[in-house]
């Protein structure tokens, strides 16, 4: 895809405020009026892009209904497991104990690029891609969620699972069936969303601003929403997987009633796509079989289904996290960095690179850079189902103390060991 040539909007909007600081410093008149005309300008060009439609083609083969979807989606197992199998728990405690770590790894380094990431390994002599946390980290004081302070995120400063919204969607969505049953509505998110949620990101945030506004769970996704295929739905699939383990339609169900609250078309599939692959990677042994499982689950012309077959297909090219990040640049030229499908891509190549090495899925897929903390978290979360914690290396969570801190409203720390037997509780359930 190219996209259009964006003009310099940053360099032109800073110049205008400090034109108009610097005249009103010499009494030049009319310069608020200048800037309101100005203002006004740009909110009916706004308006206008706004309501531009979209090409009728992509209507037709990227619904966001749910009957609609299903219609395009290509033949799949749908059940793998028709029982609970005695491997889960040693799975589900590689799947979530993998994406915390993979979380934790990648949070400190978010959108860096990959040469300050390489960098900052140098300079802490550590070895690159990772196989650890990070030593020390910069700004260890700053906040992130504006709770834990950096230094919780690195090898010896931590002393749990420190905030992330990658974490805490997780125990949200454990929150969400807890309390609404397997058979929620989209309504039922954005009741739980009132009730937990201080605040959320991109997607998340207009879909919370917009339901504190008094409009209908069903419309706010959708209302002022630039970022309905941004990667904000994808990282709320796993607790779907978890509770529905070698089931991935049911997992793939139940992440769309989910996504639909705050995203729309590619957004709503990345969350389908990967809640099928993990709960696939449950009942599985290779990740590409995972991978191929959760493209059932989506329609099989949308554009993520494209993307994701082709980074597939061109692993078999793709032997590091240079070569990937290089692949998806080129690919995805101009995309934004916190798309869905380019992440995706990054996820898919970090997975098969690594194969069912935790550390070197993880490892990997942070280096590539773009939004890692989630790409990592997602990885970390289908190569740990399929490993399971037997093969998950004690280093990587020997630090948590069994606790994941969160920002919900009311809630604060859980317990991971709490949490594995709450999953594993539904789990149990979603086979009757």
């Amino acid at each position: 895809m190219s996209y259009p040539k964006i003009p310099d909007f940053h360099k032109i909007s800073q110049e205008i405020i400090y034109y108009s600081k610097y005249k009103h410093e010499y009494g030049a008149n009319d310069v608020d009026s200048k800037l309101k005309n100005l203002y006004e300008i740009l909110e009916k060009g706004l308006e206008e892009l706004k309501n531009l439609p979209f090409d009728n083609y992509y209507s037709e083969i990227e619904p966001s209904d749910y009957e609609g979807i299903i219609k395009l989606r290509p033949k799949g197992p749908r059940i793998l497991w028709k029982e609970m199998n005695n491997s889960y728990n040693d799975k589900l405690e590689g799947a979530l104990l993998s994406r915390i770590a993979g979380c934790i790894l990648g949070a400190p380094v978010e959108f860096h690029s990959i040469e300050d990431m390489k960098n900052w390994a140098k300079y802490n002599d550590e070895v690159f891609p990772p196989i650890d946390y990070w030593k020390s980290i910069k700004s260890p004081y700053n906040k992130r969620y504006d709770k834990s302070d950096f230094i919780q995120y690195t090898r010896d400063g931590m002393d749990k699972v420190p905030v992330d919204d990658d974490i805490v969607y997780t125990i949200l969505n454990l929150f969400l069936v807890e309390q609404y049953g397997f058979k929620f509505s989209t309504e039922n998110v954005g009741e739980l969303w009132l009730k937990y949620l201080p605040y959320a990101c991109t997607a998340e945030e207009v879909a919370l601003n917009n339901l504190k506004k008094g409009f209908k769970a069903r419309e706010v996704g959708e209302i002022d929403n630039p970022f309905m295929e941004w990667i904000g739905a994808d990282i709320r699939s796993d607790a779907f997987a978890y509770i529905a383990p070698g089931q991935p339609e049911k997992a793939a169900k139940m992440a769309y009633y989910d996504a639909y609250l705050s995203h729309r078309r590619n957004g709503i599939y990345g969350e389908m796509y990967f809640a099928a692959a993990q709960s696939a990677a449950f009942a599985v042994d290779s990740v590409l079989e995972a991978l191929e499982i959760g493209l059932t689950e989506i329609p099989k012309d949308c554009s993520l289904a494209k993307d994701i077959r082709w980074a597939i297909n061109e692993s078999a090219k793709i032997t590091n996290y240079m070569e990937a990040r290089e692949a998806v640049e080129k690919r995805f030229n101009g995309m934004e960095h916190a798309h869905t499908n380019n992440n995706a891509c990054l996820t898919v190549f970090g997975l098969m690179i690594g194969q069912t090495d935790i550390t070197k899925v993880i490892g990997e897929t942070v280096a590539m850079g773009m939004d890692n903390d989630c790409t990592a978290a997602t990885a970390g979360s289908i190569v740990g189902a399929i490993a399971g914690k037997k093969n998950l290396k004690s280093s990587w969570y020997n630090r948590f103390n069994d606790i994941i801190d969160t920002y919900l409203i009311d809630v604060g720390e859980v317990k991971i060991s709490d949490v594995i037997e709450r999953f594993t509780k539904l789990a149990k359930e979603s086979f009757k």
